[in-house]
């Protein structure tokens, strides 16, 4: 899982650190705060070091820590900014921010291009959006049949591959994502534009309806 060194945010963040975090994203100083006290709920689930692990984070997403779901795991790795197997404070925030209502659709059309961008290579093929729409499919308890399953994927590669060379591009991401805008209704929790009223009933798990990939 990887050394932690850093000790930042295992206590309260100091008035000045949260300051920074809010002016460098959507929320304000006020939600920085209550964003804590929901980092606190999480990240003392289960393990109790004050950090989220994976089986914490899929607790909150998806009110289970044992089951294995690609979906959950591509978000736990997008949240782990710094590549050491937990999540802090900091990059919570950083993260969560994407989520506001407020974010420009830039910022939430990147971070789906690279939810679906499993390999990280700077594009999407056809198998990793196969994987991301059966990963989604059964979060959702959703059974459709592999024949269903590819028409989804040779559709969406019909529409967003517009050079057709086997891969979407994020230009290629963009276009077709602001042709279909359903495919980013997730990426917007409308909790977080009140979190200082809705905290403790937030939940991050927004649901995935069968009309998004």
């Amino acid at each position: 899982m990887g050394c932690v060194s850093s000790k930042q945010f295992k206590r309260a963040p100091r008035h000045e650190d949260a300051a920074i975090l809010a002016r460098e994203t959507t929320f304000s100083l006020n939600e920085v705060e209550a964003l804590y006290e929901l980092f606190k709920k999480i990240s003392y689930s289960i393990i109790k070091d004050g950090l989220i692990h994976k089986e914490e984070f899929q607790l909150a997403l998806f009110r289970n820590s044992n089951r294995k779901n690609l979906f959950a795991d591509r978000i736990f790795d997008l949240f782990d900014l710094k590549r050491n197997g937990v999540i802090e404070f900091e990059e919570f925030v950083r993260s969560l921010h994407i989520f506001h209502p407020d974010t420009p659709i830039a910022e939430k059309i990147a971070f789906a291009f690279r939810l679906y961008d499993l390999r990280g290579t700077g594009s999407i093929e056809r198998e990793e959006l196969k994987e991301m729409v059966l990963a989604i499919l059964n979060e959702s308890e959703l059974l459709l049949s592999d024949e269903a399953v590819e028409q989804i994927v040779d559709q969406t590669f019909q529409q967003a591959d517009l050079n057709s060379d086997g891969r979407i591009d994020p230009n290629e991401w963009k276009e077709f994502v602001s042709k279909n805008p359903a495919l980013l209704k997730n990426m917007t929790l409308p909790y977080l534009k009140d979190i200082t009223m809705s905290f403790p009933s937030f939940v991050l798990y927004s649901g995935t309806g069968d009309e998004e990939l």
